[in-house]
């Protein structure tokens, strides 16, 4: 911990914290953002007078031009994205609107209003807005729906409710399935406002996009034809994501007429250490642990701070070590500090809200959750431990501080990994292009089916609205009528089944139940594992670490989700090791790069957890190996493949002993940096390298959607391949290390344990697949 620095002015903050004796090489990068000046324009004549008055009250007393641009496209009756930054006022953007129609609307003598229906991603997220609106004083029915939600307060909001906010899941599982009990409320529903549009990626995006067009399938057979809003800080090519969410035709916003202050944005590398890891491979510094340091120095000089840090358990300890710094120097400033993750009770979220608008709270160490989770303003500096994953969500993180005009600050320590390691020496990556597009893929089967399902319960679907879900549609529901879940009558298609349709869709891709973590002997439930993480975590002799406390598994039940657990105190770590074979069931398109051959299309990947091996702790050495019997887990999905013929690679040089190692190397770092270039994170792929693929006859490496159907993610690699694959050989090939690191060609989550891995071979495999390459883009017909 330094001595108290003398920050102030904000404007030298970045120069003053590297400037510390030790830190000379630790910055890499400063990009600076020209502050901007505020456009203002006048209220609609329209709002309704006490809506004005109420958000004057508050202190709003003129508009940004994007709030009344938006407004008015929203009164109008057209639907709208606004795609504004971060604290830009995107509320007030539907609210006016929204509000007004409330207060017009109510009968005389007290009867629901106009309905306004707000979509949120999470519940605290919906929690908050819902605050906002009732501290405006407006006489507006408004509350959640929510799991939260108890029996008075679901009933109150059907009889009575006109802004109703929830979210996806309750959308999906509750009021659609029962529409019939909402048909007052959706047959009233003037506008549908959905916030922070750009989460909606992935399997998540495509469910999603099918609930709302459920949603609004539904509102019309109540006799409603709602106005969609949208709102997001952070989304690329902003009418086109909405249009695929939602299937409407959208009016984007996005001139931006709020004020900005200067930011700067800083790139942060934390030193190698005096350690290794793997297989004697160099270590960097803990991102989590240099941001714990940087955290303490602002705290120290009163600079308001928010430390984004990826785990739970990551943001409790930098808050921790970071308060154990500062007391060092003032043993009150310790108070200053605190953490926030998921899971915390609302009374805890406001808390902490109201410590940091006051300023007796200076330091926050908080996981993502928070980035959907409280609004926070007024911060100073906002510190990253490790790229969150795309760059719109560096933007959502950065746009915490320097709300309004004052300057801010934002530090982005890089993790010992590929991807981190690439960006902080190409800027470029991070600050030239614009935001990723949200990729997902609204006609995958294994989403459609599930809810052409609960479209079929909710009301019989007839060929008239088919085209609402799609072109694929028709096709995958022959598919679900041979398989009898739906019958064909001249009327439609109805739903045939005794089970709730919604259950068949898992809208969170959470992959089943999750699996209860019991003590033996007592039965108290310790805590929850994802089933998809069950068979590698809660194996049988796995040893489980929660809350600081370790554990040791005795059973794992998988048809019960039950995993029987007992305290212990071992000297050892576990990690599994799983076998996964890959078979490739169509190309859907090619491009042949001189002698190889790049391509996508569907794959079948099977996955076995095989054994796990104890490693002593604390050095890593491996101590033992054990046997384990666990069922094979099937996936078929979308993958992006390269082959290089045999022939190519004996004339290049490469010996038949190198090919594993080179295959496997080049596999990991791929995977590392295609999050780069597809809106996904490291932990939704997966990939299979091969020497001699049996399907292939050649070298092939395969890089993966780890969800049923694909995601959207190989595909966007396969057509930005050649800057993603050139982006992977740079990493390789720029990397301090002498034969592989995490930072280059080793991964986390590598069920071989990193064996065999050649980090020089990989590089010589990439040049030779790369000497072709043609431009990103082009693609021949399977």
């Amino acid at each position: 911990m330094t001595a108290a620095l003398p920050l102030r002015p904000r404007a030298g903050l970045v120069d003053r914290l590297a400037a510390v004796p030790g830190r000379e090489d630790r910055l890499t990068h400063v990009e600076e953002l020209a502050a901007r000046d505020p456009r203002h324009a006048p209220w609609p004549t329209w709002v309704a007078s006490d809506v004005r008055g109420a958000l004057e009250a508050r202190g709003v007393e003129r508009l940004w031009s994007h709030q009344v641009e938006a407004a008015e496209a929203v009164r109008a009756g057209r639907h709208v994205v606004v795609a504004t930054g971060t604290a830009s006022g995107k509320s007030l953007a539907y609210q006016l609107p929204a509000l007004t129609a409330v207060r017009e609307s109510r009968g005389s003598r007290g009867q629901r209003g106009a309905g306004v229906l707000y979509v949120a991603p999470t519940k605290a997220l919906a929690q908050d807005q819902l605050t906002s609106l009732r501290s405006l004083g407006l006489d507006v029915r408004a509350t959640t729906h929510d799991g939260d939600s108890g029996r008075d307060q679901r009933d109150w909001a059907r009889e009575h409710g006109e802004y109703l906010l929830t979210n996806p899941d309750m959308l999906h599982r509750s009021m659609l399935p029962g529409h019939a009990r909402w048909a007052g409320f959706l047959g009233s529903l003037r506008y549908i406002v959905v916030d922070e549009c750009h989460h909606y990626r992935g399997v998540f995006g495509a469910h999603v996009s099918h609930v709302l067009r459920r949603l609004r399938r539904v509102c019309a057979l109540h006799g409603a034809d709602p106005t969609f809003v949208l709102a997001s800080a952070t989304v690329a090519d902003p009418a086109a994501a909405a249009h695929r969410l939602t299937g409407l035709d959208v009016e984007p916003v996005t001139d931006d007429g709020s004020p900005r202050g200067r930011v700067s944005v800083a790139l942060w590398e934390p030193p190698l250490t005096s350690h290794t890891g793997e297989n004697g491979a160099p270590v960097r510094r803990a991102a989590s642990s240099e941001v714990a340091d940087l955290l303490a120095d602002l705290v120290v000089d009163d600079v308001r701070t928010l430390a984004f840090v990826r785990s739970r358990r990551g943001s409790e300890q930098v808050a921790m070590t970071a308060a154990s710094l500062v007391g060092e120097v003032e043993p009150s400033l310790a108070r200053r500090v605190a953490a926030y993750r998921g899971g915390y009770l609302p009374e805890e979220r406001r808390a902490i809200e109201t410590a940091l608008r006051d300023g007796s709270l200076c330091g926050l160490a908080a996981t993502n959750a928070l980035e959907l989770g409280i609004d926070v303003s007024g911060l100073d500096a906002v510190l990253m431990a490790g790229f969150p994953g795309t760059r719109a969500a560096l933007w959502q993180q950065v746009g915490r501080a320097g709300r309004g005009a004052q300057d801010a600050v934002g530090v982005l320590v890089a993790r010992d990994d590929p991807l981190d390691t690439y960006l902080v020496h190409h800027p470029d990556a991070l600050f030239g292009p614009p935001v990723e597009a949200s990729v997902f893929d609204p006609g995958n089967p294994y989403v459609l089916a599930p809810h052409l399902c609960a479209a079929a319960q909710e009301a019989p679907l007839t060929a008239d609205e088919l085209g609402l879900f799609g072109p694929t549609t028709r096709g995958v529901l022959d598919q679900l009528v041979a398989g009898g879940l739906l019958r064909r009558r001249p009327r439609g298609w109805y739903w045939t089944d005794a089970r709730r349709a919604a259950d068949l869709a898992d809208i969170r891709s959470t992959g089943g139940a999750p699996v209860s973590l019991v003590e033996a002997g007592t039965g108290r439930v310790i805590g929850t594992v994802d089933a998809s993480s069950a068979h590698g975590t809660a194996h049988p002799g796995a040893v489980y670490v929660h809350r600081g406390e370790t554990w040791l598994v005795d059973s794992l039940d998988l048809e019960e989700h039950v995993a029987v657990i007992h305290r212990a105190d071992p000297d050892y770590s576990t990690s599994a090791r799983e076998v996964t074979d890959i078979s490739i069931v169509a190309e859907r398109a090619h491009r042949t790069w001189g002698p190889c051959r790049l391509s996508v299309g569907e794959v079948d990947v099977s996955q076995q957890v095989v054994s796990f091996l104890k490693r002593r702790q604390p050095g890593g050495d491996v101590v033992g190996e054990e046997l384990v019997d666990l069922p094979e887990r099937a996936l078929r999905t979308t993958a992006v493949w390269w082959t290089v013929p045999a022939a190519t690679l004996a004339a290049a040089g490469l010996a038949a002993d190198d090919l594993p190692g080179a295959a496997h190397a080049a596999e990991h770092c791929s995977i590392g940096l295609l999050p780069l270039f597809a809106t996904c994170d490291r932990w939704d792929i997966g990939g299979v390298s091969t020497a001699m693929h049996p399907d292939t006859g050649e070298l092939t490496v395969f890089v993966h959607d780890g969800h049923p159907g694909g995601a959207g993610f190989a595909e966007r690699g396969f057509h930005a391949a050649r800057a993603w694959l050139t982006a992977t050989r740079e990493t390789i090939a720029t990397c301090e290390c002498a034969d592989g690191c995490p930072s280059c060609v080793q991964s986390p989550k590598c069920g071989n344990q990193n064996n065999p891995l050649d980090k020089a071979a990989a590089g010589r495999l990439l040049d030779l697949l790369l000497t072709d390459a043609d431009p990103d883009g082009s693609a021949a017909g399977a």
